[in-house]
């Protein structure tokens, strides 16, 4: 089912901080438009952190009721508390989302055994897929190889989002689990070579931007079409590199809120507005693609 371009979808908001659901819906019917193959709904790029255990359930609910079947949806579903994280994924299971994303818990830095306690007893609490995410660059604690090997033996955990950027871990992981597990990278830099060296696909910042590019690039690796795949890669490195040069998803929102896909820029603290030289540098970037017009009006 899980095979592709998924989107790490910004969670658009108002200046007055509220949820903005007319450009909720103005960005997934841009999605589904360009052919981006996924949702990933409410994860680190939608600002889980600072989202209310209900506005996070009813972000998610609006997403599933907005792309009506077209295209997966899964669900941000992580926390550092194994037992929120089995509550929110209780709320979430009967909206209709096709999977869960549980991130390694952050914060407490969990032991390895600790790891795969927490992650068998989330799995166990729904029957919807669950997709574990290692992203130590957040959460300080690294799940090892070998323990995601341990966790492939759960029948409901089918996947893991690796954002490492290190394709030799992948290597080593993809060795040690059966073909049917999946490997999502989680880093756009590597996400190209990710998928040219086997893997399934990349749950992507730079998609918010550029989603028919990151899915023409997914869709040609995993045709095989290596030197395609490159190809199309090397148009967006330059985005790959700009979304991140301040905390994700600060940059993102700027440049959607220049190309006019959502009304503002607004992000909840402690995330605030990106420096001017950070505007300067994407908004380049965007110019050079075409994304926004060279002379556009200051906001």
């Amino acid at each position: 089912m899980f095979k592709g371009s998924y989107v790490a979808l910004v969670t658009p908001m108002l200046a007055d901080g509220k949820v903005d659901d007319k450009s909720l819906q103005a960005l997934v019917e841009f999605h589904i438009q360009n052919g981006t193959h996924g949702i990933v709904a409410v994860g680190t790029t939608g600002e889980s952190a600072t989202l209310p255990f209900q506005e996070h359930v009813d972000v998610v609910k609006r997403v599933v009721d907005l792309v009506d079947k077209k295209v997966p949806v899964i669900a941000g579903s992580g926390a550092n508390s194994t037992a929120e994280a089995i509550f929110l994924s209780e709320q979430i299971a009967p909206l209709g989302v096709d999977g869960f994303l549980s991130v390694v818990p952050y914060y407490n830095k969990p032991q390895q055994a600790g790891m795969v306690a927490h992650f068998n007893a989330i799995a166990s609490a729904t029957d919807v897929p669950l997709m574990l995410y290692n992203v130590p660059g957040r959460t300080v604690a690294d799940m090892h190889s070998d323990t995601v090997a341990e966790l492939a033996e759960h029948k409901n955990i089918i996947g893991i989002k690796d954002a490492t950027g290190d394709i030799q871990r992948f290597k080593e992981m993809k060795r040690l689990v059966d073909d049917s597990f999946l490997f999502f990278s989680g880093d756009d830099e590597t996400g190209c070579n990710f998928m040219c060296e086997g893997g399934d696909g990349v749950i992507s910042v730079t998609a918010n931007i550029a989603p028919k590019a990151m899915s023409d690039m997914c869709n040609a690796a995993l045709d095989k079409n290596i030197v395609l795949a490159q190809d199309i890669n090397k148009q967006v490195m330059a985005l790959h590199r700009e979304l991140f040069i301040e905390p994700n998803p600060v940059i993102p929102k700027w440049a959607l809120y220049k190309m006019g896909l959502i009304k503002d820029a607004f992000l909840r603290l402690p995330m605030v507005q990106p420096e001017l030289n950070s505007k300067k540098a994407i908004e380049e970037t965007l110019k050079k693609l075409n994304l926004i017009s060279q002379v556009t009006n200051e906001k």
